[in-house]
């Protein structure tokens, strides 16, 4: 990635950035939405997470609109939920219901941020695997249009659920296929040991049990092979296995199953190295479209409907973090370490450029080692090109933002920077660390600017602390 920046470090990549990402054409400064950087900072304050409306909107379309005319195209149908996992909040869940998705929440507060959308319930689909007996109630109550069952516990959970609230409850039974997908172990989730579903090979006897309750509906299975994944090849095959369990499953019910759930997990490019490589939405549609139809037929099943749950490959691009510049300083490379590490391109040194945020506002970085793309957004430069390293301000040396960049050598303190594709689980997974608030999300569209989530302040964390009252010395008798 820094070599792929090093000829220009001063250049907006379109396809990791939002679209409508560019520097103005006299400053120099770089516009999201039609606004500048540095007027968002100095309106909503840094650090800052930034949400571009339109790229939310438009690729939320794109991919529903792929998804749904490839099922079309070889005879079903599709449903797509947005991953609220990925970023959420009751604005952008008005704007994915706007473009035609469903939601998919996991957990009682996301169920509550879609509710408070006004999103239909029937169109939101319940994830987890400990949701609590308390959330099931309220999502069965509320009307949720499909729970998915985690474990064998949960369908005596829900059953009992939904026979108290007097209806009958949508079920997806979330197996695991056995694919492992190409990526980080920790974003894999369809390989036997992990926390998530339930193996294929017990899907017939779950299934039983699941139909002996008449307060379920089983309407199929769900499968999730992993997050952040560039390869066709795992998705293809996931759904080839599952579908071959179908026959199996409707012997047992005596009737067709009408629906597979692929999950979500399409992959978006960081930087500008990753960007050829990035999974093409349209491509991945046809071709399992094209897969789900030649297995029906091989096992002599009609096509079931299909669903699809992605979030990230639609939030994660309209997303971007401005930073303040705090303090820069170098550190020389050994020679055997630059060496070793063709990445650093032979530089001598590397600047470590230090921001207001960190691993507090995205995580990523230091729970999968993600790295991202960086430009200096209030100006642009031509100074040498250096190797920079941008950290955070916590008491945490793993506390780093961009692994690897190279910028203009010039940057400073009191430069804005730019983190491009951070609008998926960066606020959702933010946190406190070293008391720090976390920032605002604000939504940007046709040159104006908006707070769609307030951010926090010192005093309100402190109000959360119970601070005791004065105990009075006891008196000398």
């Amino acid at each position: 990635m820094a070599e792929a920046n090093a000829a220009n470090p001063n250049a907006i990549d379109a396809r990791v950035f939002p679209p409508s990402a560019r520097r103005g054409s006299e400053c120099r400064q770089l516009k999201l939405g039609g606004v500048r950087a540095t007027d968002l900072t100095a309106q909503f304050g840094s650090p800052l997470y930034v949400i571009d409306e339109a790229a939310a909107r438009s690729r939320a379309r794109e991919v529903r609109e792929a998804l749904q005319r490839e099922a079309e195209r070889v005879g079903t149908s599709a449903t797509v939920y947005y991953a609220g996992k990925a970023f959420l909040c009751v604005e952008v869940a008005q704007w994915m219901v706007d473009e035609g998705l469903a939601v998919d929440v996991a957990s009682g507060g996301e169920l509550a941020v879609a509710l408070a959308a006004g999103v239909d319930p029937a169109r939101i689909g319940f994830h987890g695997n400990n949701k609590s007996e308390r959330e099931i109630r309220r999502a069965v109550e509320a009307g949720v249009g499909t729970v998915i069952i985690d474990s064998e516990i949960e369908t005596e959970r829900i059953a009992a659920a939904a026979r108290a609230a007097g209806r009958q409850q949508r079920v997806r039974l979330r197996v695991n296929s056995g694919v492992h997908a190409s990526t980080h172990d920790f974003l894999a989730t369809s390989h036997e040991d992990q926390k998530f579903g339930q193996p294929l090979d017990d899907a017939p006897r779950l299934v039983t049990a699941i139909l002996a309750h008449d307060s379920l509906d089983f309407v199929g299975l769900h499968c999730h092979i992993g997050s952040q994944i560039f390869a066709t090849d795992g998705f293809r095959e996931s759904a080839r296995r599952l579908l071959g369990a179908y026959p199996e499953l409707e012997r047992i019910a005596g009737r067709p199953i009408p629906e597979l759930n692929l999950g979500g997990g399409f992959g978006i490019a960081y930087t500008s190295a990753q960007a050829d490589e990035a999974p093409d939405v349209a491509r991945i549609a046809a071709e399992l479209a094209d897969i789900v139809a030649e297995t029906a037929a091989e096992v002599g099943i009609a096509i079931p409907k299909l669903a699809f749950e992605p979030g990230r490959t639609i939030i994660g691009q309209a997303g971007v973090t401005l930073y303040t510049v705090g303090t820069t300083k170098s550190v020389a490379l050994a020679g055997s370490d630059a060496a070793a590490d063709p990445a650093d391109l032979g530089f001598s040194e590397r600047l470590y450029v230090s921001v207001d945020g960190g691993m507090s506002d995205n995580a990523r970085p230091a729970l999968y080692g993600a790295d991202y793309q960086v430009r200096i957004a209030n100006r642009d430069s031509d100074a040498a090109p250096a190797l920079v390293r941008v950290v955070g301000k916590h008491c945490e040396s793993g506390d780093i933002v961009v692994q690897r960049d190279v910028l203009p050598g010039d940057v400073q303190p009191g430069d804005t920077l730019a983190v491009a594709a951070t609008g998926a689980y960066c606020w959702s997974l933010s946190s406190n660390y070293n008391y720090v608030p976390r920032p605002p999300v604000i939504a940007v569209a046709n040159g104006s600017a908006r707070i769609i989530v307030r951010g926090e302040t010192e005093d309100e964390l402190l109000a959360k602390s119970v601070i005791p009252a004065p105990v009075a010395p006891a008196r000398a008798d």
